[in-house]
């Protein structure tokens, strides 16, 4: 399956510092602080960016590059009627950009602590064709604000331009997948749930017979070279004790369950099967896996899962059975000693344990200060999981899960899925990350992520699964409560500006689903059902 998850550190206040705003309709997510004209803009055919970076690193040269091309070979002309042709005369007008100079003074942010990081930005573009300026801390701010740069930008004749300059931008912004149940290269996306009990594709360095025996052949295997890309900004998932039924293929007797029928009693989906926490060899060969996945993601978050752990499946695993009578231990305490031996790993390698909800709300198991947990069983549960002191990243199922309305995929089950219905832009965008909690309680809110499990999915219809519907998750937790002119933040207002990042999405090569019939997004607002 494969899990994409796009995890945003959320914005709870901040402090605008424009007296004025202007609507940037291309923006997406908008940024917290946000100036603009309504001048005219055209891009030099010879528009060059600046590094002024000594030994710049090379994904922000990779990004450069990236970003000269797109504003070469997006040909997207403006979501109004008449498509711009109405903006030719201020166009002939308008000065030329010629360069954007960018500049730093971090780029290691990935190893630093969520709440350290920081991601934003200032970019400024004047109107006279004097440069442009782009700055930030980390290479990540980087990459935003030339993200954001590139969506200034229509075309109309053969002519790049934007009609709202000056732009003054401050701004401050992710994505994550489950490659285990159909296998995907994803180079594109964001942090992946790796491995899970139907596959094992991920080469670990320590156990490479995991993969080897694991998955579904040897062109569906993820070696280093297939993650370098991502893991220089991205964590990872191996989950465990549960959904490792894939281990049984290399290391059968450290599994409980595997394969048993029927599958239902033994776990929440097939195959059935998990380590066997009560093992000393599994208890080694987890923490031989953590220790060797450790050195491979530089990110100094790694998951650890720990959800749907299924108890029937132990309580009728005689060797399970043996090794608790023998040690003297219940399954919780063992469960404890488990995520002991393999946090304390993550720990001696720098790493801060992620785990499920579950392992804070349902097991007695100790864990660290800093373990963050996912909530993903219902957005009911935040201020529950805050209640113990740990912080949340957002993983809500009944907003935030992009595979819910497609029906059950069990073959003989002609029921609705579990998470049904079908989550809307306009659901996940109504999303309030701080629902129910105090102010005191909303520090421990670090962001939240969208999710997609792969049952149904792979790269036949991953894109139009994902896109638009992940970006609105982006709004909600970059943005805020509040658009840049302090008004609520709401869906009327961001339909055109979706709009504007769908079609510009499919400029590059994205299949994103339409939102509206296309005369509804030159015409903003005439296809709302209260339109008077």
């Amino acid at each position: 399956m494969l899990l994409i998850r796009s995890v945003v550190r959320l914005v709870t206040a901040f402090v605008p510092f424009v007296t004025c705003f202007q609507l940037v309709v291309g923006l997406w997510p908008i940024p917290t602080n946000l100036n603009a004209g309504t001048t005219a803009l055209r891009l030099s055919p010879s528009f060059s960016i600046d590094v002024k970076i000594p030994n710049a690193p090379a994904d922000l040269s990779d990004a450069v590059t990236r970003t000269n091309t797109l504003l070469r070979q997006d040909k997207l002309q403006r979501l109004v009627v008449g498509r711009g042709v109405n903006d030719t005369q201020r166009i002939q007008a308008a000065k030329m950009l010629t360069t954007m100079s960018i500049s730093i003074s971090i780029s290691s942010e990935a190893i630093l602590d969520l709440t350290e990081r920081s991601e934003g930005y200032t970019l400024t573009v004047p109107s006279d064709g004097s440069t442009a300026e782009l700055t930030a801390e980390s290479t990540l701010g980087l990459f935003r604000g030339l993200t954001t740069f590139s969506q200034l930008w229509y075309q109309l004749q053969n002519t790049t331009y934007t009609v709202q300059t000056p732009v003054k931008i401050y701004a401050y912004r992710g994505f994550m997948l489950d490659t285990a149940r159909n296998f995907e290269l994803y180079s594109t996306y964001g942090r992946p749930s790796i491995t899970d009990t139907q596959s094992w594709p991920l080469q670990v360095a320590a156990v490479p017979e995991l993969s080897a025996a694991g998955a579904y052949s040897s062109e569906s295997v993820y070696s280093q070279t297939d993650v370098k890309d991502i893991i220089s900004y991205a964590g990872a998932e191996i989950d465990t004790p549960g959904h490792t039924g894939s281990i049984a293929f290399s290391h059968p007797e450290l599994v409980a369950c595997s394969q048993a029928s029927p599958w239902s009693i033994f776990a929440n989906e097939p195959p059935s099967g998990q380590l066997r926490l009560t093992s000393n060899k599994s208890i080694s060969l987890a923490t031989s896996i953590f220790r060797s996945v450790s050195s491979d993601f530089p990110s100094k978050y790694l998951s650890t899962g720990g959800d749907e752990l299924n108890t029937a499946c132990y309580s009728q695993d005689n060797e399970t059975q043996a090794e608790l009578k023998a040690s003297g231990q219940t399954l919780e305490q063992a469960l404890n000693t488990f995520t002991q031996a393999i946090h304390s790993t993550l720990k001696a390698a720098g790493k801060t344990p992620v785990v499920w909800e579950e392992m804070v709300l349902d097991h007695n198991v100790t864990l660290s200060n800093d373990t963050i947990a996912m909530v993903w069983i219902s957005s009911q549960n935040v201020a529950s999981v805050v209640q113990k002191g740990f912080h949340v990243v957002h993983a809500a199922s009944d907003f935030l899960y992009l595979d819910c309305g497609a029906g059950e995929w069990i073959g003989d089950d002609i029921a609705n899925s579990w998470c049904d219905p079908f989550k809307t832009w306009q659901k996940i965008y109504s999303f309030d990350p701080l629902a129910n909690l105090t102010s005191h309680q909303a520090k421990f809110i670090l962001g939240g992520e969208t999710l997609l499990w792969t049952e149904q999915s792979d790269p036949s219809n991953l894109d139009s699964i994902v896109w638009p519907r992940a970006a609105a998750s982006a709004e909600v937790f970059w943005t805020g409560p509040t658009l840049p002119d302090g008004t609520v933040r709401n869906g009327s207002e961001a339909l055109s500006r979706l709009h504007d990042l769908r079609y510009r999405f499919i400029e590059r090569g994205v299949r994103a689903i339409p939102l509206q019939p296309l005369w509804c997004a030159l015409r903003p607002g005439l296809c709302d059902l209260n339109y008077m």
